[in-house]
């Protein structure tokens, strides 16, 4: 794995906000077909972190690479042009609309004559969704009526159908009971099967340890370090985030 190119590199990003360093130096990177999990307390850095690949906020300081050429993201159209595509926790899926019209919102596909072509519309979004989630059926249905892991299917399957090979989640099973979190899992592992590569923002050391080939921890804005799944415990991660320091390490001492 480590002989490939990088889907992703971010080197050295920092960013402050009114002279508050939110991320410091920080340097992490994807490779294709995996799933990285950033970890960390509330206001450790990890969403500012990739809100900088997303194209949210800009980086006071660092480079960002694609696919080993350096690219620069401005906004989320630039992040959009190099094939990375968020999922927020609020999913941003229009509740009164079906699965077919989400999946289209802003990119509609028209008739010769201009008109709105709802048939393949939902014959594309049949395919999509044929492909990530078999069981799904309520394609008619507005998806205020679906469970969060039937919504989460309809965001991730938006993304996936535009071409996105760099995911961004954030707490994809937060507030989903277990039957819906195992859905999301088996989407997530379906994605890596595809070769997407999947930065999984996560506050839940169990679904990381599950869902994760590495984890990268951050803790006051600075990355404490990165460490592959296979070879640590729940422990390693909780140490890594409550006292900054990486396996076998002497925590770092009290400023």
């Amino acid at each position: 794995m480590t002989n490939q190119t990088p889907l992703v590199e971010m080197k050295n990003m920092s960013i402050s906000f009114g002279g508050i360093r939110a991320v410091d130096d920080v340097s992490v990177d994807l490779q294709p077909g995996e799933v990285v999990g950033l970890l960390g307390h509330n206001g450790a850095g990890k969403s500012t972190l990739i809100k900088m690949l997303s194209g949210a906020y800009q980086g006071d300081a660092g480079e960002i690479y694609v696919n080993g050429e350096r690219v620069e993201i401005h906004n989320p159209r630039d992040a959009r042009k190099y094939n990375i595509e968020t999922i927020y926790q609020t999913l941003a899926l229009a509740d009164n609309l079906d699965a077919a019209s989400n999946l289209f919102l802003g990119r509609e596909l028209v008739t010769a004559t201009g008109t709105l072509d709802d048939d393949a519309m939902e014959a594309e979004t049949r395919k999509i969704m044929g492909r990530l989630n078999p069981n799904f059926q309520k394609f008619s249905s507005p998806v205020s009526a679906l469970s969060g892991g039937q919504r989460q299917s309809v965001a991730i399957a938006r993304a996936v159908y535009f071409n996105a090979k760099i995911l961004i989640m954030d707490e994809p099973t937060a507030a989903l009971g277990p039957h819906e979190t195992q859905m999301v899992a088996e989407l997530i592992k379906q994605l890596k099967a595809e070769g997407i590569g999947i930065f999984l923002i996560d506050h839940d050391v169990h679904a990381v340890m599950e869902l994760c080939d590495r984890a990268s921890v951050m803790k006051n804005g600075k990355l404490v370090g990165t460490v592959n799944i296979p070879d640590v415990t729940d422990d390693d991660l909780l140490s890594m985030i409550i006292l900054g320091k990486k396996p076998g390490e002497k925590a770092p001492a009290e400023e």
